[in-house]
């Protein structure tokens, strides 16, 4: 039997929430990851400011480590690790940070992803507490 101030509400469905997402999007940045050091060494693309080059191999690099650790802190997180709240907050940060990288080479997806990461962050931070309460 649970008290009053430990209780789980319906809220604890932001947590999960976060959790799956987290998942899908460690997964993605893997596959992104070594989609860019498998492919090409150079990615050029053209923004309002002009011709911009990126280091694909350290771009994948970054990726394919950063969706690695977001995989397993999603794993942790929905087993109900209290650590993997504030490793996802901040791995969640970084890769919204990385995504305004790509925004002008892939405008809707990394939008979709800050959009997502944004949303990671408000469960984490404002219903994370209830997760171990599940």
């Amino acid at each position: 039997m649970t008290d009053n101030n430990t209780a789980a509400t319906g809220w604890v469905g932001w947590g999960v929430f976060a959790a799956v997402i987290l998942i899908i999007s460690g997964a993605l940045n893997v596959f992104h990851g070594l989609q860019a050091l498998i492919g090409p060494d150079t990615l050029y693309f053209i923004a309002d400011a002009g011709l911009f080059s990126l280091d694909i191999e350290a771009w994948g690099w970054f990726h394919l480590i950063l969706g690695a650790l977001i995989l397993l802190v999603g794993f942790a997180l929905a087993g109900g690790a209290t650590w993997a709240r504030v490793i996802a907050i901040i791995l969640v940060a970084l890769n919204a940070i990385a995504q305004l990288t790509l925004l002008a080479a892939q405008p809707w997806l990394s939008l979709t992803v800050l959009a997502l990461d944004v949303l990671v962050i408000y469960a984490l931070t404002v219903h994370g507490r209830e997760l171990k309460t599940r």
